[in-house]
């Protein structure tokens, strides 16, 4: 069973492919997605990583955590599940309502 991890603290310079080489040397990679600013498409500094394996991830999440990456000491941790629109609005105080 895949999951997907979640890698902060990137260098705007660091790339899905370097991702994809890092990760792969603790197992195989299903996906490497970068978050980018909409507005300037530059990295946002953090991305997430499906690995194959369940096993892969933990181990990827021991070996990985606080290396340097691009002159950055990355994390690594497991991915939370993504709220919906919705609870993120709420959450903050407002509501998104249509009148």
């Amino acid at each position: 069973m895949s999951k997907k991890l979640y890698v902060g603290n990137l260098s705007y310079t660091t790339t899905e492919a370097t991702l994809t080489e890092l990760f792969g040397t603790v197992g195989k990679v299903l996906s490497v997605n970068i978050i980018t600013d909409r507005m300037t498409g530059r990295s946002r500094g953090f991305g997430f990583v499906e690995m194959a394996e369940h096993e892969a991830a933990q181990e990827a999440v021991a070996q990985l955590n606080g290396r340097m990456v691009d002159g950055r000491a990355i994390k690594v941790a497991e991915a939370r599940p993504q709220q919906s629109h919705g609870q993120r609005d709420e959450r903050r105080g407002g509501s998104r309502r249509r009148y």
